[in-house]
């Protein structure tokens, strides 16, 4: 007796079994479609850095496998098993993806999603400009940006020059002296830029004539020693021999060092050096309130091994300019002789007591 009844058990759930199978076997895929394009962001992730990455899993129950059509590229469709992805590199645009999911049985369905792919502006754009004379050096850093286009603002409908990321662009060498706006874009990989500017501006060789006119000389190349201060400032004196609208002004501040005074280098690429061939004397124009204390024009660097060449001559008059001669040609210097630096001193006899000299057309002549 108990026998019979295990035996009739186990047919009706042999039968109950098998009818289940059946009906799942037959058409119902319902479970295949339990995914649709309303579940886009849990099918695909997308980064955000640009690189047009996106990670494509396909989901749905009873889903045995996907075959994942990208929509770009031809790359041949793709099987994911359930868990896993398949990752892409898509360019900025719009694109379908199709995934075609089956059951055990062999069933299928197939669902279509639109991906749309737009990349971000860079952003944090700088700009690092690096200028010896007229020769420029650019490189830039951006987030998110896939490379830089560079205009260096000297031509008319100037064609960009290609930069990619990391990379520092070889020398650029401008004309001739002026301002100018080199500008950077940064670029996305796509449609969005990002675009900075930044002024350089590029000086003349410092050099014998000075006369503190040129809007594109650098006065301020150089610089002091032992408490001198020295600015360019309009002529506070104009008349007589000088009616230059801007002179140098040369301050001794009280207890600034017997030994101060200033340096200006005129060595390449902001300099040109003097020469003594092109003539042995240097003329300065000087306005003083008093005379008598004297103005040191020192030559320094001397090439084939020549030491500094000193000339210390007293202010003439006070209150009014004058022109001081320097006349180097006494000190024996060798012919070709050059000078990379200029030095200017003012009474070196004691320590300043706040004098303030103005200078002005610093010549050079035989």
């Amino acid at each position: 007796m108990k026998k019979i009844f295990f035996k009739l058990t186990f047919l009706v759930i042999a039968l109950a079994f098998n009818s289940c199978s059946q009906e799942g076997i037959d058409g119902d895929v319902s479970s295949l479609n339990s995914i649709t394009s309303g579940n886009f962001d849990k099918i695909f992730d997308v980064s955000n850095d640009n690189s047009g990455l996106v990670r494509i899993t396909p989901l749905g129950e009873g889903v045995s496998k996907s075959v994942v059509s990208l929509g770009h590229g031809t790359d041949e469709p793709t099987t994911v098993f359930p868990g896993g992805s398949v990752s892409h590199n898509y360019p900025e645009g719009n694109y379908t993806v199709t995934i075609q999911s089956f059951d055990l049985a062999g069933n299928s369905t197939t669902n279509t999603y639109p991906l749309q792919i737009v990349y971000r502006a860079p952003e944090n754009l700088s700009i690092n400009a690096n200028v010896a004379g007229n020769d420029v050096t650019i490189s830039a850093t951006a987030d998110y940006a896939n490379g830089f286009l560079v205009y260096y603002g000297d031509v008319a409908n100037e064609t960009p020059t290609s930069m990619a990321v990391g990379q520092t662009l070889p020398v650029h060498t401008y004309a001739s002296a002026g301002n100018y706006t080199v500008t950077v874009v940064a670029l996305s990989g796509g449609a969005a830029t990002t675009t900075e500017t930044v002024n350089i501006l590029i000086y003349n060789p410092y050099s014998l004539p000075i006369t503190y006119e040129d809007p594109y000389q650098n006065y301020g190349i150089g610089g002091t020693f032992g408490g001198v201060n020295v600015s360019k400032v309009a002529n506070p004196f104009p008349g007589g021999i000088n009616t230059s609208a801007n002179v140098w002004q040369y301050t001794k501040t009280n207890g600034a060092a017997w030994w101060s005074g200033t340096w200006t280098p005129l060595a390449p690429p902001n300099g040109t050096p003097i020469n003594i061939d092109n003539g042995s004397k240097v003329k300065v124009m000087v306005y003083a309130t008093e005379a008598g204390k004297k103005l040191n024009v020192e030559l320094e660097q001397g090439s084939n091994g020549v030491s500094n060449q000193i000339l210390k001559v007293p202010v003439p008059v006070a209150n009014q300019w004058t022109e001081i001669e320097f006349d180097f040609g006494a000190l024996g210097i060798p012919a070709g002789t050059t000078f990379r630096q200029l030095v200017f001193r003012y009474n070196d006899l004691s320590d300043g007591l706040g004098e303030v000299i103005y200078i002005d057309n610093v010549t050079q002549s035989n």
